[in-house]
Order: C-alpha cells, then structure tokens, then sequence
C-alpha cells in the first residue's frame, strides 16, 4: 500500500470519528489501567458491568489493597481469568503504593514491570491516559492491518513496529482507537462488512464481501 493511500485511510477514519476514545469506562488512569488489565479475553461491555461497582468502592490504589484479593474477585467473577486478574490487581496496587505514591506512572519500564501488564496494555495506559502516540495492536487491529494492508506482520510486534514506522504523526495518537472500532464493528473476522466500510474503495483485501 502506497502512502497516499495510507493516508486518505487515515483521514476517512478521522473525519467519521475526530474524537474517538476506548470502549472501556474510566475517570482517572488508575482506573484504565486496571481496566485493561481485566480486559484480556474480555469484552468491554463485560468489563465495564464488572468495574462500575468495583470503582464506586475503590478507584484508587489504597483502597483497592484494602479489599482484599477476595475482596477483588467478589467484583470481577463475572471476568475470564478472574482468579488471575484478582491477584495482579492487588499485587499492582501493592506496587503503585509502595513504589509510586498511589500514582499510575507514566512510564514504559515502569508499567511493564506491574504484574499482568504486557507491552499492549502499557501503550493503552501511554495513550489513553497520557496521550503518547503509542500504538497498541490487538486482535482487531492486526486482522484489520494486514487484511487493508495498511500495515502488515506476521505478529502484533511486527504490526505495531510497522503502524509505527508508516503512521504520519497527525494520526499516530488516534490510530490505535480507529482501527480497533474499525475491527470491532465493520472489518470483523468472519464476514467483514465490506458494503458498509467507509475505506471499502481504498482497501486491498481481494475477498471483498458485500453485505
């Protein structure tokens, strides 16, 4: 794919959503980032139904250690891996108190070395929360990448270096949100719903589907 082409993608995607933002409910960076942390092998929607109680409890680190890892699992047990996920979360929030003032720290290292946090939810953490131009690729965003050819790899670190490396820097904040609504309600996995894709025209997947 050309960069001209690469780029009216980009500016279609812009101009259907200026502002776009994640799925998952949040007010603060704590918040998201204990979001996210739940969010692996989860919906949002079911993320967002566990945490809207869990944060009127306890939005900050001090007062999720004081619930407890049970305390935790009580709030999350609707959540895939919630016996895991329980654990990271009060072993983060031990980390944050201890180590960071109770603050979410805004920094790569720092972020990738809480428990159950990898690469992809530190560029959520980066982006979301601190507006860096960081790219988190998921399971959407790889698919859509590779199936336009806006940005293709065989794994999410090859997309991602690759997005990183092609993305002009007007986009670079917001791309990670486009592309994953893009994948999450238009180019979905099985029958992507090419009729009704605003980039339909500029796309180079061969097996277009018209529904």
């Amino acid at each position: 794919m050309n960069k001209q082409k690469r780029y009216e993608i980009l500016s279609r995607l812009r101009d259907n959503n200026p502002n776009p933002t994640t799925e998952l409910n949040f007010s603060n960076p704590f918040e998201l980032l204990i979001a996210v942390l739940l969010s692996a092998q989860a919906t949002d929607v079911g993320v967002n139904k566990a945490t809207g109680p869990l944060f009127a409890v306890a939005n900050n680190p001090a007062d999720m250690l004081a619930l407890g890892v049970d305390g935790v699992k009580d709030y999350i047990k609707t959540i895939g891996l919630f016996n895991t996920k329980a654990e990271n979360v009060i072993k983060t929030c031990r980390i944050l108190v201890e180590q960071h003032g109770g603050e979410v720290p805004e920094n790569r290292d720092a972020l990738e070395a809480l428990p159950g946090v990898g690469r992809k939810t530190a560029n959520v953490v980066l982006n979301t929360a601190f507006g860096w131009p960081t790219i988190a690729v998921d399971t959407h965003i790889f698919r859509v990448s590779n199936r336009t050819k806006l940005a293709m790899g065989k794994n999410v670190d090859q997309v991602e270096q690759k997005l990183l490396k092609v993305v002009p820097a007007e986009f670079k904040v917001d791309v990670h949100h486009w592309l994953i609504l893009h994948g999450r309600y238009t180019c979905v996995a099985r029958k992507p719903r090419c009729g009704s894709c605003i980039i339909e025209d500029l796309c180079e997947f061969k097996d277009k589907i018209e529904i």
